[in-house]
């Protein structure tokens, strides 16, 4: 089987816009929930993980100029900014920019999002209702499509390989680097660009998935404490935005260039619960298998994990499924993280964040932090949280979850470089 690693990494998230500051912020157990603008003071839920800005986050915070000349930034939604500017920092760790056409024929764009433009959606049916259809812009279409991400990744750098987006909620951009993955072991491409991209902090969003009461609505006042995976206060997910973006391939191809591998993807398992369409099974069946599946691929045995970063979107039902796949496979056996304790949910785009700060905790040999986990649900029992501050460790082999509405579950492990 061809060796696939990672050989690059792009990261916009609600802590920072860029990997390390990301990363460092993570580990030092800051947070990235802030209360939401004038507009959502209406809402049950009024925080969110906001990707920062430049005002108030002058080294972390977005820069639309920086994924896109402003003549273009209008052909797009907020999302496709996130993916171009991912991806801007991922080839260039990578020091992926071919220019011969055999090279950009053989990569991959695989960018999943499980909602696409869904305020640019929204906008034009606001739009519509209030000054007819006639005042809709000619890019309203390609502004919300959820492959465009993907298309622009694509057009902006030439390449030309296969170019896909799963929209499997919120498992798709794990599903991306999958996808991706055997893309090249079957050999239709030597590298890929693979990861996730969401962005749809709308009025209408957040009022549908409260109204699921799928949202946390208890810490309007105190953002930093309302993402609790695995706490027994937990009441909700928290809603977050950003991107993740790996650029991987096979590890011949990347020592043949000169490339630097940061870890190896060593297997990916996914499944379906055909249970009901918003939650799992509360013994976590689909997510154990999908588990079991990539350690089967990856040839290794439960034990030989170290860490495991949780999907642990911190609502009741959905840690609680998961921490019984974790118990039934690992037991206390892994060191567990819930990330979006720190940047909430990013939804399609969560994945791909997660898989990127799993492989950073390999290359340092560190577990982050899971915050507000102050009072353990009964559920965790047994199970090893990594809380309060981040764990140093080693560990040569690490798993990342996502799971997602219809009931799909994919997991992806990798492996320390030597």
């Amino acid at each position: 089987m061809r060796r696939i690693v990672v050989t690059g990494m792009g990261a916009v998230s609600p802590l920072a816009c860029g990997v390390e500051l990301s990363w460092r912020r993570l580990l030092a157990g800051q947070s990235g929930l802030r209360p939401l603008p004038e507009w959502a003071q209406a809402l049950p839920a009024r925080i969110a993980g906001l990707v920062p800005d430049k005002a108030g986050d002058a080294d972390g915070g977005f820069d639309p100029a920086q994924a896109a000349e402003p003549k273009d930034q209008r052909k797009m939604d907020r999302f496709i900014l996130f993916a171009l500017l991912a991806t801007a920092e991922a080839v260039a760790q990578a020091k992926w920019t071919p220019q011969d056409a055999s090279a950009l024929e053989r990569t991959a764009t695989v960018i999943g999002s499980g909602v696409g433009g869904f305020p640019a959606m929204a906008e034009a049916v606001r739009i519509t209702e209030q000054r007819g259809v006639r005042r809709l812009s000619p890019f309203t279409i390609p502004s919300f499509l959820a492959n465009l991400a993907a298309g622009h990744v694509s057009i902006k750098y030439g390449y030309k390989g296969p170019l896909g987006t799963p929209v499997t909620a919120c498992a798709a951009s794990v599903q991306a680097i999958g996808d991706a993955a055997r893309m090249i072991r079957a050999g239709e491409a030597d590298v890929a660009i693979c990861g996730g991209a969401e962005a749809c902090i709308d009025i209408v969003s957040l009022g549908g998935f409260a109204a699921a009461r799928a949202l946390s609505s208890s810490f309007n006042e105190e953002p930093r404490r309302a993402s609790r995976p695995f706490d027994r206060d937990r009441d909700g997910f928290v809603m977050g935005e950003g991107a993740g973006i790996l650029v991987i391939e096979t590890l011949e191809h990347a020592l043949a260039r000169g490339a630097t591998p940061i870890a190896e993807i060593v297997g990916y398992g996914t499944t379906a619960d055909a249970y009901h369409m918003t939650s799992g099974p509360p013994d976590g069946d689909g997510a154990r298998r999908a588990m079991e599946i990539a350690l089967r691929q990856a040839r290794l045995e439960p034990g030989e994990l170290q860490h495991l970063n949780a999907h642990a979107t911190s609502t009741p039902a959905g840690d609680e499924s998961e921490l019984g796949a974790i118990g039934a496979l690992f037991g206390r056996s892994i060191a567990v993280s819930a990330t979006k304790s720190a940047t909430g949910h990013l939804l399609g785009a969560a994945g791909g964040l997660e898989a990127i700060f799993t492989v950073l905790a390999l290359r340092d040999q560190v577990a982050p932090p899971t915050l507000n986990f102050e009072n353990p649900d009964a559920s965790a029992d047994g199970i090893d949280i990594v809380s309060g501050s981040a764990r140093p460790m080693p560990m040569r082999h690490a798993i990342s979850n996502g799971f997602g509405f219809g009931g799909v579950n994919a997991s992806v492990i990798f492996r320390r470089m030597d």
